[in-house]
């Protein structure tokens, strides 16, 4: 949409420019036309950029958020659209269709790259998804802030007491049908880009709430920022593996729970991918 719109608008900047200067005339047009429409493009582009760098500048993360912000979240689907079309992302899915439709769930992912969230905001659109995050993220130029209006709660790793802080703040956000959370339970992301041993406290958070768990796998979402300098095309693998429904997780203690979403995680992603640390 966003891009479409811009393209669109530089084109016929473009145009203007050629029709005003009489480049139609002569064969002028031949170069001001594409030099028109790319400077056209760029200028637009950094506006789009400044529009929400403005946005953003207006959220007090000091005021805590009660409640989802659907035009942050809105303008975020947009701008990550723009960005997934610009970067020649292109998305395989497999298993969405058992996304829950009604009803709030608590997501769960393995870890690759700092994109993952974003790939997950594109692919589950109507879900409001708020993620947990590592309290460094609200620092991020814009993305903090847009981060803060869509109900995403900040953890500390390094402190269980804090840690469980946030799991509890989940819990609410869940009961009180704000959001659904997603989580990387691995907690980090590393470096060789393997799947984890989990922090099973996480779980805590459906076993309270008794809300069904999406288990979902990514793969070379990394990739993404080795191409981009080379504004190659990246392929990326998002795959639904199950929803686990409360009933099927009932009397399990959260260390088996995450044992057999790991499992299962495990099998999508393959031996190449699992790291031989057991979870």
């Amino acid at each position: 949409m966003l891009v479409g719109g811009i393209t669109l608008l530089s084109a016929v900047i473009a145009a203007v420019l050629c029709a005003c200067t009489g480049a139609f005339g002569s064969l002028t047009w031949l170069w001001m036309l594409p030099v028109g429409f790319l400077g056209a493009f760029l200028a637009l582009l950094v506006l789009a950029v400044l529009f929400l760098w403005i946005l953003s500048l207006l959220v007090d993360r000091s005021v805590p958020q009660e409640h989802d912000s659907l035009f942050y979240r809105r303008v975020t689907g947009i701008y990550i659209q723009a960005i997934v079309t610009l970067v020649r992302l292109r998305i395989r899915t497999q298993g969405l269709e058992k996304t829950p439709q009604s009803g709030r769930f608590l997501l769960v992912c393995n870890h690759l790259s700092n994109a993952d969230p974003a790939i997950l905001l594109h692919c589950f659109p109507k879900s409001q998804l708020a993620f947990i995050s590592k309290r460094e993220n609200a620092n991020l130029f814009i993305v903090g802030r847009v981060m803060h209006k869509l109900m995403c709660q900040n953890v500390n790793r390094e402190n269980d007491r804090e840690a469980m802080k946030t799991i509890l703040k989940c819990i609410q956000l869940l009961r009180d049908d704000e959001v659904s959370v997603a989580v990387f339970p691995e907690g980090y992301i590393y470096p060789d880009l393997k799947l984890h041993h989990f922090r099973s406290g996480v779980f805590k958070i459906a076993q309270r709430t008794k809300v069904p768990i999406v288990v979902c796998t990514l793969k070379n979402t990394p990739q993404i920022f080795e191409n981009l300098p080379r504004l190659k095309p990246t392929e990326v693998e998002l795959h639904l593996l199950e929803v686990i429904a409360p009933e099927d997780y009932e009397g399990m203690t959260t260390v088996a729970l995450g044992q057999r979403i790991y499992e299962a995680m495990a099998a999508d992603l393959g031996p190449e991918l699992v790291s031989e640390e057991k979870a």
